[in-house]
């Protein structure tokens, strides 16, 4: 919902005021309050002076009451809020998410917004969003000026990140690693003591002998290439690099399994997207899947501080490929490994697969991971991996009814894509049979 003019005019006219305030306070000898807790009276947007920068650019947060509206009640509604609210969100950070207007940024603003775990919430994207009940202070991620917009933010949850099969591999590594760069420089400017940043489980890399569950511990044995699992490694060795180069500054790191959820469009989903499930002969693959209202939980665990370090995302345990296709009410086509991955190399080149040979082992090697730190700090996920799966497979029913009104050879390299790739799979494979008999009579 945009702002009126007579909102931003109150905006403005009571900014005004509160700069007069602070100057009077200051001749006093008195003292602006914490950047996190504004003094009674004052807008969270422009409170203390080490936020007037910030505040310069901020835009109201979204509710059922105007800027006018919340200037005439002032502090009267401060003051007739329960004293037990009071304290909660006295005592909860200040939260700030990037790409708060769109996906998982946008899921969990709503959810902090309502936390009590969480003060205050302030939504950064380069347009806004419909999340209400939160601050909205727009930038561009990649800015170095994104500093300007972190003024009282006491933790800074970097949700900005292009995992979209569709997109050119330079220009997402690009985005990526600068938003990466931009946003542990600009925490560590704007003195932001913590910082969470969202990768995958994938880092852990997949192959064929991996343990059933991957312990958190082990090590990222991906491959750095220029798939999208390479530009998240890449972010977590910025990560590790941030404690040299930014000493002031905490990072964590959220790897969750699979993700599934609104918006989410990975190669995974697409897999699923598929006539038949693709495997590889002598490696059934394992499948653990995170629901994005699950990551959303886990990282308020990890806002509040309650979880730090590095730690993985998932539903307990993992589904065997027979459940997978009893659930999912597909059935699967078994390759050669080696042939396989040569043929869908070449299918990419031709752009008919959305993800090169390097993203094939995601798809039939296991990298199911062990939530251990979350289950210690005692949470739970919502989903199992079969009402995950199910939920995916409704959403690929509205995608295909989508699919039909779209152009024919749009539908076939997007959401046909991967029923084309392991079609087309398989008919390279009985020709390159064929021509091995025919060559050894």
């Amino acid at each position: 919902m945009s702002e009126g003019p007579s909102g931003r005019h109150a905006q403005a006219q009571q900014h005004r005021d509160t700069q007069r305030a602070a100057g009077a306070a200051r001749k006093k000898g008195g003292n602006p309050a914490p950047g996190g807790n504004p003094a009674p009276g004052e807008s969270q947007d422009t409170a203390g002076s080490t936020a007037a920068s910030a505040a310069a650019g901020d835009q109201s947060a979204a509710g059922d009451q105007s800027a006018a509206g919340e200037q005439a009640a002032g502090g009267e509604r401060a003051a007739a809020a329960p004293r037990a609210h009071q304290r909660t969100r006295k005592h909860g950070p200040v939260v700030a998410i990037t790409g708060a207007a769109h996906g998982l940024g946008h899921t969990l603003a709503v959810q902090l917004a309502s936390s009590p775990r969480v003060s205050k919430v302030v939504a950064i994207d380069d347009h806004r969003g419909d999340a209400a009940g939160v601050t909205w202070r727009l930038a561009d991620v990649r800015d170095p000026a994104l500093a300007a917009r972190l003024a009282g933010v006491d933790v800074l949850v970097h949700t900005d990140v292009d995992l979209s099969a569709d997109s050119d591999d330079r220009a997402r590594r690009a985005f990526n690693v600068r938003a990466a760069q931009t946003v542990l420089t600009a925490a560590a400017a704007g003195r932001v003591p913590r910082v969470i940043l969202i990768t995958s489980a994938m880092v852990y890399g997949a192959r064929p002998g991996n343990p059933v569950p991957l312990p958190e511990s082990a090590p990222l044995s991906a491959d750095s290439d220029g798939s999208v699992v390479g530009d998240l490694l890449e972010i977590e060795h910025l990560a590790r690099r941030a404690a040299r180069s930014h000493p002031g500054v905490s990072v964590t790191v959220a790897r969750p399994a699979a993700l599934v959820g609104p918006g989410v469009d990975t190669l995974v989903t697409r897999y699923f997207d598929s006539a038949r499930l693709l495997t590889v002969k002598g490696s059934p693959p394992h499948w653990q899947f995170c629901h994005t209202s699950d990551l959303v939980t886990a990282l308020e665990l990890a806002v509040a501080g309650e979880i730090t370090g590095s730690f993985a995302v998932g539903c307990d345990g993992w589904l065997e490929q027979k459940q997978a296709e009893e659930v999912s009410g597909l059935r699967r086509m078994e390759l050669p490994g080696g042939l396989t991955l040569r043929t869908v190399e070449r299918l990419h080149r031709i752009g008919i697969t959305p993800g090169p040979v390097n993203d094939l082992p995601y798809l039939v090697y296991p990298w199911v991971v062990d939530c251990a730190a979350l289950r210690e700090a005692g949470w739970r996920p919502t989903y199992d991996n079969a009402a995950v799966l199910r939920a995916l497979m409704e959403a690929r029913a509205a995608h295909r009814a989508a699919a039909r009104r779209i152009p024919r050879k749009e539908a076939t390299i997007t959401a046909a894509g991967a029923t084309v790739a392991v079609i087309g799979t398989a008919a390279i494979v009985r020709a390159a049979r064929r021509r091995k008999r025919s060559a050894g009579g």
